[in-house]
């Protein structure tokens, strides 16, 4: 697990220059060190080189070489990369390649800058890894949580009684995959019988 990194880096293999262009503008405001090639051969090279990146974005379509076919080798070299799939032509056959290749996400083409930087942010937080200081926020939120539900002895079924909250929703709140209200906290600080300041840890 990695925690803490002071910059998220990401790979861009995508033979639209538009596409690659636009993504590195969107997230190097973000704090994101973006490195955005064209050419899929070139990105094996550099793992191979063991260049380190912690997400790759990849695009299902490329001449040559398919974003699949890519990521089998990719997958050769480094197992646990993040990987987001990019595609204009969305199927069930390349969705299930993806998955039994253990991508984290798989994008439509066109997509919204919003949609992208929240899908880069919840495989990070899945990954384990921590760059803005809100994530930190949510993982703490999540670990207390989880903690006083344990020294309670309450199941999330319990607490989803409780806080007419769905367990789905407490699950994601408590593994920092999604960002609870403050309506939710108070709901979750009143089942655990705790101050909603309390879930906040030492942040």
């Amino acid at each position: 697990m990695i925690a803490g990194v002071s910059r998220l880096r990401v790979l861009i293999i995508d033979d639209d220059v538009k596409v690659c262009e636009y993504l590195q503008e969107l997230l190097t405001p973000d704090g994101c060190e973006v490195v955005a090639i064209h050419e899929p051969e070139q990105g094996l090279t550099m793992l191979k080189a063991k260049e380190t990146f912690h997400i790759m974005i990849l695009d299902l379509k490329m001449p040559g070489i398919n974003g699949i076919q890519l990521l089998e080798q990719i997958r050769k070299i480094d197992r646990d990369v993040a990987v987001i799939i990019l595609t204009a032509y969305p199927s069930l056959e390349s969705a299930t390649d993806a998955i039994n290749l253990d991508v984290s996400a798989y994008m439509q083409k066109p997509f919204s800058g919003e949609d992208m930087r929240e899908t880069i942010a919840r495989v990070a937080r899945k990954k384990g890894i921590v760059v803005r200081r809100e994530d930190e926020l949510h993982i703490t939120i999540g670990k207390r949580i989880r903690e006083c539900r344990k020294e309670k002895a309450l199941t999330l079924k319990q607490m989803g009684r409780r806080t007419n909250l769905s367990v789905s929703l407490l699950s994601q709140i408590e593994r920092a995959e999604s960002s609870a209200s403050v309506s939710s906290l108070y709901k979750i600080a009143n089942a655990l019988d705790v101050r909603i300041v309390e879930l906040f840890g030492d942040f």
